[in-house]
């Protein structure tokens, strides 16, 4: 349901959608990275003023965290989904086919908004990188998991090492990012996905 807020730092009240001014703050980090969304180029997209964004969000920190939350909701549910396919191989399918979706989709700016902020190497994104590095570690974790059970389970070979595998998976997934970023295509982007299973390791 839209959140609906009205704040009045001067003059008459502006009323205005929290959740259309996040989806348009997040469009812009996505586009131009934490340290090149300005302010005015954030109040301009959201359609608010300064003083209303403080209000209603906070600093431009914490809209970005906020942006973040709204990114992992909306555009990474494909993770969870992939999680819960019943084997390795198709975890690892779902996961990479979910990402080039969301990475070459025509509806949004190109590449991975957690790649881009985990690159970032500013003094004022240094907040920022170590959160989104920490979210990373917290997916990772959990496809570690998924595959350790995989792998008790006699879905994966004895001798696979998992975190090896979970990482050649997450490089995989980032070389994808960077590349949509680049202008890559999807029929380019599913065809890495198609080689890398084409090796995947199975019982």
């Amino acid at each position: 349901m839209e959140a609906m807020v009205s704040v009045a730092p001067k003059g008459r009240p502006r009323e205005f959608c929290t959740d259309r001014a996040l989806a348009a703050a997040l469009r812009v980090f996505w586009t131009k990275g934490y340290e090149g969304a300005s302010m005015a180029d954030l109040t301009e997209a959201m359609g608010i003023t300064k003083p209303s964004l403080y209000a209603a969000f906070g600093n431009k920190e914490a809209l970005f965290h906020k942006a973040l939350d709204l990114y992992e909701a909306e555009k990474l549910a494909y993770v969870g989904v992939a999680l819960e396919q019943p084997t390795a191989r198709s975890v690892a399918e779902c996961f990479m086919r979910g990402a080039v979706a969301t990475q070459t989709s025509s509806c949004d700016p190109k590449g991975c908004l957690g790649v881009i902020h985990s690159m970032a190497c500013g003094a004022e994104a240094e907040s920022i990188k170590a959160d989104v590095i920490a979210r990373r570690a917290s997916s990772q974790a959990a496809l570690v998991a998924r595959f350790e059970r995989a792998k008790a389970e006699g879905d994966l070979p004895p001798h696979v090492d998992v975190g090896g595998l979970t990482s050649y998976l997450y490089a995989i997934l980032q070389g994808m990012a960077v590349q949509a970023g680049s202008g890559a295509s999807r029929e380019e982007l599913e065809r890495l996905v198609d080689t890398t299973l084409a090796i995947w390791p199975s019982a």
